[in-house]
């Protein structure tokens, strides 16, 4: 584009030739052409560019897409325009290059190419045959002569012998593209096989070459445009989404907070109404306790002031009134805060908080999950069954289920085998401290020391009333409820063996024949009707082998999918192990058959 700037004395030219310059190549326009979009380049510039494509034909400026190869024309308006442009550029680089020459020739000689023969003279133009440089005076042999006629003459040129092959002394006429030098016409014999081509056909090809290159480039750098806007589109939208996302998660939170926050208020509200309503009953007692003893003081004055008349008629009056006087000795009526009330409160809380932790760990225990197994979906249970997989993922139907089967009763019998040979200190690391469930007692269940005893009175204990509530059978839950892990409990037949230790699910019924332990599915138990032991599950009986044993110990495996009932001694003896796929959270049950029937839990040092 050097050749072609603008003089001074003609500013305009420049934004002329900005205007006339072709996107690709960055040169003046060469046969240019228009597409639909407007836009104009050079036809071969184009070419290149859609070479190889056979649809999504787009503009290299503006990158507008076309539905099919759009039909391309020559723009002559704009042919003439550079035409004009190239000419009026020509002179003035004509121009510029006369004055170029006049101030080379005002400057140092020693820049100048000087004559082979005279030395001293400049040179004029140089022989590429005989490989020298000669000035005018020196130069007339080869004008005049026709022995010269066939030597190459051209524009004074430097450093000759670099044009020269090194090893035949020849000019380079040829280019080898496997080697990637230049050759001369003797260095063709060793590289006959090579690909080779004159230097003139070398050169236009290199030119194409790179002009192609150029072209991939332009394409490459709007790519990598593209795709870093497509990155900060993606980057910004992420940050929204997580922006969305965190201020939805906040709102949740709050309202949890809210309903922690009002359900405590509740709570508190309660204990605190119970408070009044109890202090005010010591607040009137007192009261009359203050008048009571108001009266006793003004009798005791009284019978002071009688002491002392003299008049004997008037002390014995005084006297038969005083002693006629009734009085009464103060009475404390028992006053007691509803422990109901306070326990059922209490529970609430307890309640909450065990949902909160269940759900957090479960929460918990899913991330890990997807950590662990990346790239596997969980298949959801099939949509007419309302159960839910607690603790482990449903079964799938493998092909060799048989063999998985078997292999799965292998390792469950191992397992049980293995619990069994187990000694009490060993199983005591798997102690739970089971507390009952007031909101499950029947209401003739007495529930006694901190909740650990229960026996059955012939009175009602008018409880408050409860959806979890037992309706007709004598029975109560433990509050503690297992959906993982290992677990150990004992409980101790105190009195009357009429009774039955086992665990049920929390949807277990809580009235009707079918809420007695064992009597549904729900449930599995161990029995004591006198001198005979029975398991129970399903409604089906199976009589076990009679058991001296006032201590029992429950062992539970949510996992391994089995429970485990053993009577606790020097050495435990198995009484009955149930194996099932546990599907809910499991409870500790009981169930007492009539008065005088007494279990104790047993609170163990975890």
């Amino acid at each position: 584009m050097a050749g072609l700037a603008p003089s001074p004395s003609e500013p305009g030219l420049l934004a002329l030739e900005e205007e006339l310059t072709c996107s690709i190549c960055l040169c003046l326009f060469s046969s240019p052409v228009t597409v639909p979009c407007g836009h104009n380049f050079c036809s071969s510039c184009l070419e290149l560019c859609w070479a190889g494509l056979s649809a999504n034909f787009s503009c290299p400026q503006c990158r507008a897409t076309f539905a099919g190869r759009p039909k391309l024309q020559k723009n002559t308006v704009l042919c003439r325009v550079v035409e004009q442009l190239r000419g009026r550029a020509g002179l003035g680089a004509a121009e510029e290059e006369e004055e170029e020459d006049e101030a080379a020739g005002r400057g140092a000689q020693a820049a100048q190419i000087c004559c082979d023969s005279c030395l001293q003279a400049p040179a004029v133009q140089t022989c590429l045959t005989c490989t020298a440089s000669f000035c005018s005076e020196h130069l007339r042999p080869h004008r005049d002569s026709p022995a010269f006629r066939d030597h190459q003459l051209c524009p004074p040129l430097r450093d000759l012998k670099q044009r020269k092959c090194p090893q035949h002394n020849k000019l380079f006429e040829f280019f080898c593209d496997q080697h990637g030098t230049c050759i001369c016409s003797l260095c063709l014999l060793g590289h006959k096989l090579c690909a080779t081509s004159p230097l003139q056909v070398a050169k236009a090809n290199a030119q194409l070459a790179l002009k192609k290159r150029l072209v991939e480039l332009h394409n490459q750098s709007e790519r990598a445009t593209q795709a870093m806007n497509t990155v900060k589109t993606n980057q910004s939208r992420a940050a929204e989404t997580a922006s969305e996302k965190k201020d939805l998660i906040k709102n949740e939170f709050l309202e949890i907070k809210v309903l922690i926050e009002e359900k405590e208020t509740q709570s508190l509200k309660a204990i605190a109404d119970e408070e009044k309503r109890v202090s005010n009953k010591f607040d009137y007692i007192y009261g009359v306790l203050g008048s009571k003893k108001k009266e006793i003081k003004s009798l005791r004055d009284q019978i002071e002031m009688a002491l002392t008349e003299g008049d004997d008629i008037l002390f014995l009056k005084r006297a038969a009134a005083l002693q006629q006087t009734p009085t009464k000795d103060a009475f404390v009526p028992l006053i007691e805060m509803d422990q109901n009330l306070l326990h059922s409160t209490y529970q609430s809380a307890v309640n909450l908080k065990d949902i909160v932790k269940l759900s957090v760990i479960q929460c918990r225990e899913k991330r890990v999950e997807a950590k662990q197994t990346p790239g596997k979906t969980k298949t959801p249970p099939a949509a007419s069954s309302n159960r839910t997989f607690v603790g482990k993922k449903p079964p799938g139907p493998p092909p060799t289920m048989g063999t998985l089967n078997a292999a799965a009763v292998v390792s469950t019998k191992e397992l049980i085998d293995s619990f069994l040979k187990k000694s009490r200190e060993e199983l005591l690391q798997y102690a739970a401290n089971i507390t009952l469930d007031y909101n499950t007692a029947h209401n003739k269940v007495v529930l006694s020391e901190r909740y650990t005893r229960m026996s059955v009175s012939d009175i009602p204990q008018n409880y408050n009333h409860h959806p979890q509530r037992f309706i007709d059978c004598f029975q109560v839950l433990g509050f503690q409820c297992f959906k993982r892990g290992i677990h150990y409990w004992e409980v101790e037949l105190q009195q009357n063996n009429f009774c039955g230790i086992g665990i049920c699910y929390g949807s277990m019924d809580r009235q009707g024949p079918e809420s007695r332990l064992g009597r549904n599915s729900s449930s599995w138990c161990i029995e004591w009707f006198n001198s005979k032991i029975s398991s129970w599950h399903n409604d089906v009986e199976k009589c076990l082998p009679n058991v001296k044993a006032t201590k029992i110990g429950v062992l539970l495996h949510c996992e391994g999918g089995f429970v485990i009932f053993m009577a606790v001694g020097e050495k435990h003896n198995l009484i009955y192990k149930f194996k099932a796929q546990f599907t809910e959270a499991l409870y500790p049950a009981f169930w007492l058959f009539s008065s005088g029937t007494v279990l104790s839990l047993c609170q163990m040092k975890q």
